[in-house]
């Protein structure tokens, strides 16, 4: 398994006469109102942002935005997506080729890092966009009335990838302990990538919320030992 196969973004699309865009801009088109979708959502939520916000950021109309993307849900599954695929198959491409150079001799450590990198550096060296989209995840995580579905939508089969092959670190640990292990990394990490600069104002400056190279090295360790503390092996 090295790509994940992501479902196309929910809603209706392309409703109403097409307009009359050569093929290259049009695709410029569609990254700009994406783009301007992120950045508004990351700020407001899925609720504080309208299809009308989104056209004037973009600079477009807003007949475009319904022709491209249909209703506002559809719109924000296609910034979702678009993003998610990179980070995804990433985590899984680089997971894989952890495994497979150090078959029968992986780590907690090596695996977790392996799987976390890829956003970190992504919203480290990726540009405005990747800081907007790990905001966004952060928020949509932790959104009682579609986050669950959302992200196992389109993150599920990496993390369900990085499970079995914890399973073969920690081969006596119960499925149960390995979810619960998983949700408390999860949790970590899309606050992290956040960025809210809570752990700033907590530590009186000691620590940085965007020192993300420091915040990964500290996640590995800190996963690894609690994987480790809730995963025992199973009782014979």
């Amino acid at each position: 398994m090295t790509k994940l196969d992501l479902p196309p973004p929910v809603g209706p699309a392309r409703r109403g006469r097409p307009p009359k865009i050569k093929a290259g801009v049009a695709g410029d088109t569609r990254d700009l109102i994406l783009d301007a979708a992120e950045d508004l959502f990351s700020k407001h939520g899925f609720y504080g942002v309208t299809i009308r916000e989104v056209a004037r950021e973009a600079g477009v109309d807003t007949a475009l935005v319904h022709y491209y993307f249909g209703a506002k849900r559809g719109l924000f599954d296609a910034v979702f997506l678009r993003r998610a695929e990179v980070w995804n198959n990433e985590r899984v491409d680089a997971i894989n080729r952890y495994a497979l150079v150090h078959t029968g001799a992986m780590t907690l450590e090596g695996l977790l890092r392996a799987f976390l990198e890829p956003p970190f550096q992504w919203s480290l060296k990726g540009g405005p966009g990747w800081k907007h989209y790990s905001a966004l995840v952060a928020q949509t995580n932790a959104n009682p009335t579609f986050g669950g579905e959302t992200m196992a939508r389109y993150f599920d089969p990496a993390i369900r990838r990085l499970i079995e092959l914890v399973k073969v670190v920690l081969p006596d640990a119960r499925e149960v302990d390995l979810y619960w292990a998983y949700h408390n990394l999860s949790g970590a990490l899309t606050l992290t990538l956040g960025e809210t600069g809570r752990l700033d104002r907590l530590s009186g400056g000691l620590c940085r919320s965007g020192d993300l190279e420091t915040a990964c090295d500290y996640m590995v360790r800190f996963a690894a030992a609690g994987f480790r503390a809730v995963c025992p092996p199973m009782e014979t």
